[in-house]
């Protein structure tokens, strides 16, 4: 099961260790790379899109094949895992979410010397969009891109993403220092952030991948939006969400 609440059914991430009966240890090099960037199966059905195969796509052939490489390798885990299964109608709906790849995916923007195209390549495969841009029924609030305010549930509790905008409000006080401090420990300076932001994972990054997103981000549209998870939860009119400092929007 995956640690979140409000899901349309129930969703399990797969074992994709190198298991072959199990795992992924049967699949082609071509059904993992659908998998990965076209969001379809082995079987032919629709992965639920919380596995963000919407940015991946965007994934150079380079890298995918290096996650292919590194798949190989996983040792294999013996563990079968019951389905996922989702509800009507999002189980029908989620059918026109993938779309095919019918050329080579550059990796110039991968393999940039400007940070900033760099940066922006590794936040679209980090999916940082999904979790720092407030939605109502699925879509994202017009003009709140990394604005942050969406509600995540889980073991946690329930936080409010924050602002990563270069704003007042957002992480405008960030230097490059604090971030790459902030992606490797977890902590801004004596506030510690929940588990559901993965530092754990992206503080393995290397320095110059972490300020290369640091450098992308400086340039997004600064959005004034305050979110303090702090404070008690209050409607926000701006983004639609009720969360901490809701109200001074």
């Amino acid at each position: 099961m995956m640690p979140f609440a409000d899901l349309p059914g129930h969703v399990v991430a797969p074992n994709i260790t190198s298991d072959v009966a199990t795992g992924v240890g049967g699949w082609t090099d071509d059904e993992l790379a659908r998998a990965i960037r076209e969001g379809i199966s082995r079987d032919g059905h629709t992965l639920f899109p919380i596995m963000p195969y919407e940015h991946f796509r965007y994934m150079s052939d380079e890298d995918l094949a290096s996650i292919i490489v590194f798949l190989r390798t996983v040792a294999p885990v013996r563990r079968e895992l019951p389905k996922t299964e989702i509800i009507f109608p999002v189980k029908y709906l989620m059918r026109n979410a993938p779309a095919p790849i019918t050329e080579p995916v550059s990796s110039d923007d991968a393999t940039s010397p400007d940070p900033i195209k760099r940066g922006a390549y590794l936040v679209r495969l980090a999916d940082c969009t999904s979790c720092h841009t407030a939605q109502v029924r699925g879509e994202p609030v017009a003009g709140m891109d990394f604005a942050g305010g969406m509600p995540l549930t889980g073991p946690w509790g329930t936080v409010a993403s924050a602002n990563i905008t270069p704003d007042d409000s957002g992480i405008k006080y960030y230097d490059e220092a604090l971030f790459v401090q902030t992606l490797r420990t977890g902590y801004v300076r004596a506030r510690e952030l929940k588990p559901i932001m993965p530092y754990w994972e992206y503080g393995r990054m290397t320095d110059d991948d972490l300020k290369a997103i640091f450098a992308y981000l400086r340039t997004v549209k600064p959005v004034k939006h305050r979110v303090d998870n702090s404070e008690s939860l209050s409607e926000c009119k701006i983004c639609q969400q009720k969360h901490g400092g809701g109200e001074q929007n």
